[in-house]
């Protein structure tokens, strides 16, 4: 595809290799429409992007780790494309007063630029009825925080927090929108777009389940798929036959009306929607899924929202993989810019595993292997496909025989 070396051996570590997928004149960009270089002397916009995506893929704790790591010698400093190591203090500075939304739109531009390749190198389960459907999956997720540490991100009396709200793309298998707010935030309200073009499909949980935003979308002609809340009162119509012999998890599938005084006054009592019950085994128990889809199968229902898992496993995935439960800064704009850092180095590990590794593995292994490697000068197409577990031996001799000092830790008289 033209992105990258197939030789073994490069004159750039693997870390400088992957920094290089963001374009320079994007980053210039992104930091000319924030000025975030005004004022910056030394530690500019890329010297910092350097620094936090060195320490999301190296796992450094701290900022000291980071400075330690990156100035290990000269020549791997200019390698970088730096011209000196950055200094905690520095990195602390450019951390707490450099605004994050100049890697907010880093990020949005490096998705524009890369969907056709996220979308075409895509591993999401394609459900056939629906094939070509524009998706998306609505979540989010609190990340806990030291109260006495991040005095700003109240959450509850003795506990602190932020969460992560985001609109996940199903066809690039990537979080299209990121919105990072106060973790007692309610979901409903995470997002400014909930309601999308014509024809879009949206998942999400029940946390969303609202009367006034599902008849925005019947409007807006978006198929929606959720599950709805126990107390939710409802009119029987009439029950859809279920096919013999297949899809014994799904129970019953259903045509109903909602009848409570709070739908009649939004006006959604008088659109038919849909119930499906589908039993789950791991669990044992039994989901029920509304939509405003009635053609479809309920199979493809069920499907559809069992998609939700996906978004589910990228949660689970970058709290795992990279930094964003430890933070190497206290202030808000310390967090986010870490955070949209580490969406940024997802971006570019999905990147990396879809279109140059020719097996799949799981993302951790993946991840660590791309760790171990970091600093090696070797091509990113040769640590993806010839950097392998198990042992391996010498071919021929070796050159030179090691010698052990026999007096190397004695004391001498």
């Amino acid at each position: 595809m033209g992105l990258f070396k197939r030789t073994k051996n490069t004159n750039k570590p693997l870390i400088r290799q992957i920094l290089d997928l963001v374009p320079n004149w994007m980053l210039v960009r992104c930091a000319d429409q924030h000025r975030s270089d005004k004022g910056c002397s030394k530690y500019k916009t890329h010297d910092q992007f350097v620094a936090l995506t060195f320490g999301q893929l190296n796992k450094c704790i701290t900022l000291n780790d980071i400075s330690a790591s990156i100035g290990v010698s000269e020549t791997f400093i200019a390698d970088l494309g730096l011209t000196q190591s950055p200094a905690r203090s520095t990195m602390s500075d450019g951390n707490k007063k450099r605004d994050y939304r100049v890697f907010e739109t880093l990020y949005n531009r490096l998705l524009t630029h890369y969907s056709h390749l996220l979308s075409k190198h895509h591993q999401s389960h394609i459900i056939k009825e629906i094939k070509d459907r524009n998706i998306k999956l609505i979540d989010s997720s609190i990340i806990s925080l030291c109260l006495s540490m991040f005095d700003w991100a109240k959450f509850r009396t003795a506990k602190g927090g932020i969460k992560i709200h985001t609109c996940w793309d199903d066809a690039m298998m990537i979080p299209e929108v990121v919105n990072i707010s106060e973790a007692k935030l309610h979901d409903r309200y995470g997002l400014s777009q909930l309601v999308f073009s014509k024809g879009t499909v949206v998942i999400e949980d029940r946390a969303y389940f609202d009367f006034g935003l599902m008849l925005q979308r019947i409007k807006a002609s978006n198929v929606f798929v959720t599950r709805i809340k126990s107390n939710t009162r409802y009119i029987s119509l009439r029950e859809l036959e279920l096919p013999d012999q297949i899809d014994q998890d799904i129970l019953k599938d259903e045509i109903i009306t909602l009848s409570s005084s709070k739908a009649a006054e939004t006006g959604i009592d008088k659109e038919e929607l849909r119930l499906v019950h589908v039993y789950k085994p791991d669990e044992n128990k039994v989901i029920t899924i509304i939509t405003n889809q009635l053609a479809w199968t309920a199979r493809t229902i069920a499907d559809l929202y069992k998609k939700r898992w996906d978004i589910e496993l990228f949660f689970k995935s970058i709290k795992q993989n990279l930094q964003i439960k430890t933070f190497v800064g206290t202030s808000e704009n310390a967090v986010k810019s870490q955070i949209y850092i580490a969406l940024i180095t997802y971006l570019l590990l999905q990147l990396m595993e879809r279109t140059i590794a020719k097996k799949k593995h799981a993302f951790s292994n993946f991840v660590e292997k791309i760790r171990i490697c970091l600093c090696f000068y070797l091509t990113l197409d040769y640590v993806c496909n010839s950097v392998n577990e198990g042992s391996k031996k010498i071919r021929g001799k070796p050159q030179t025989e090691i010698k052990f000092d026999q007096d190397l830790f004695s004391v001498k008289n």
